[in-house]
């Protein structure tokens, strides 16, 4: 045996140094081979949520073209502390992580970002009961908590030098749209959060206010591991490149943001308390004329509020009436009799929603078409059709909701509406019907839950993030 000792240790050693020459597979390389894109990020309304159509969110939709043009499957990780987040990117434990990360300079110690796709700035957010601090000394003798691990918590260390005196509580278990809601429940009296989460929130929230900037423009960015090849970082960046040049990343934008951007708070209030009064007495019909016509009920509640705010015996100086608002004729084809009964009113309306949802093509996205029939639901299809076909002769996407609905305005002037079929409408009125429905979609899903789990005896609410 002892013979034989050198042969093996002298076999064990070629191994050794055989193996030690395989050249290793770049990261870009193993991701194709395998066919899959694995990638960590955090459950928020900026980042990536279960909706009622299954995943979404911003961060969601860039990382899932990003594995389309790589052609392979995505599977995505959830872990809500950035911290961790970081710690798996650096270890190795995914392929980058997409969750609306800040590139710091004390983070790019620990990871390599990608080129920007968004940029955002940090606020100081307020009750509006409280008297509006006017700088950072106004809150020294107030409650300031923040979410630990963030970038809120590094520009606040960083703004000590001038204000020593600044203190504020880290926050290890919260997320920041959960401190937002603190703040509105006057749990704590300030928080810090990011321009794009107040954004979303304040729907649900239309008492907290904005007191003042406090950073400028920060660039948010895909986060890899230092340790692992370039390969997958470049072709990152490629994709950005195109992606931003293409017009994609501004309409995707556009898709998750503007909506909100133009949404009215104030309502909110009044919102709210026709959902507590006014939406029991009708819930049921709107959940069996959805279930009937295969609709979201929410969605379908949330049209009829932008119809009629639940009266049943509303009227417009046109004489379209009832919570769902039917004209005569569209009534007649449905066959309500009667259009001042609600029950009769709400199944007409899911009816002809879904009777409008089949008239558009197959070849259109799933929400893209939603849109479209909810904007038909208020101007009419023949209207929504040219203003498609304006979009085309613009050089714009006649699928894309984001394309059109910048084409529907021009159907009230007359240069645009004398070459369409359908002519003159007032297409500004069908955009912002369609933004008003999908905030108020929002709001219903997150007081409806919230109050499901204050009914739980649950204390601490979390946060329902938007799916429209």
């Amino acid at each position: 045996m002892r013979k034989f000792l050198p042969y093996i240790a002298g076999l064990s050693l070629t191994l050794i140094i055989l193996n030690a020459c395989t050249p290793q597979k770049l990261a870009l390389q193993n991701v194709r081979e395998n066919g899959v894109l694995h990638v960590v990020t955090r459950n928020a309304a900026t980042t990536y949520f279960i909706g009622a159509n299954g995943p979404e969110g911003l961060e969601y939709d860039l990382v899932k073209a990003f594995a389309n043009h790589l052609g392979v499957s995505l599977k995505v990780s959830i872990e809500n502390n950035l911290d961790n987040i970081l710690k798996k990117i650096q270890k190795g434990q995914a392929d980058f992580a997409a969750a609306g990360i800040v590139a710091t300079p004390e983070r790019e110690k620990m990871v390599r970002f990608s080129d920007s796709y968004q940029s955002i700035t940090q606020q100081l957010v307020y009750h509006r009961n409280t008297p509006r601090p006017q700088n950072l000394r106004s809150t020294y003798s107030g409650s300031l908590e923040v979410m630990a691990n963030s970038n809120h918590v590094e520009q606040l260390k960083k703004l000590t030098k001038h204000h020593p005196n600044l203190k504020w509580h880290e926050n290890k278990g919260t997320s920041s749209a959960e401190l937002l809601n603190f703040v509105a429940g006057r749990l704590i009296d300030y928080t810090v959060a990011d321009s794009n989460e107040i954004l979303l929130n304040r729907r649900f929230h239309p008492e907290l206010k904005i007191a003042f900037n406090l950073s400028g423009s920060q660039n948010l960015a895909w986060a890899f591991s230092k340790e692992s090849d370039n390969s997958l970082y470049h072709e990152a960046n490629k994709f950005f490149a195109a992606y931003k040049k293409s017009g994609q990343l501004a309409q995707l934008i556009k898709r998750h943001y503007q909506h909100a951007r133009n949404y009215d708070y104030a309502g909110t209030s009044t919102y709210l308390g026709h959902v507590r009064y006014r939406l029991p007495r009708y819930q049921e019909m709107f959940e069996r004329a959805a279930l009937s016509n295969q609709l979201d009920w929410q969605l379908l509640a949330a049209v009829a509020y932008q119809e009629s705010h639940w009266n049943p015996r509303a009227i417009s100086p046109t004489g379209v009436k009832g919570i769902m608002m039917l004209t005569k004729a569209t009534a007649k084809d449905l066959g309500v009799t009667n259009r001042t009964k609600p029950k009769q009113s709400i199944h007409g309306g899911a009816k002809y929603i879904q009777e409008l949802l089949e008239r558009f093509t197959d070849e259109i996205d799933e929400k893209d078409k939603l849109w479209f029939t909810l904007a038909a639901y208020n101007v009419g299809f023949g209207h929504v059709k040219d203003a498609r076909i304006i979009t085309k002769r613009r050089g714009g996407n006649p699928n894309k909701w984001v394309d059109v609905k910048e084409s529907l305005p021009l159907l009230r002037r007359k240069r645009w509406y004398k070459t369409t079929r359908y002519g003159y409408a007032r297409g500004n009125e069908p955009v912002k019907y369609v933004e008003n429905i999908r905030s108020y979609y929002d709001i219903l899903r997150w007081h409806l839950a919230k109050e499901e789990r204050n009914n739980q005896g649950t204390q601490k609410v979390a946060y329902v993030y938007p799916t429209l």
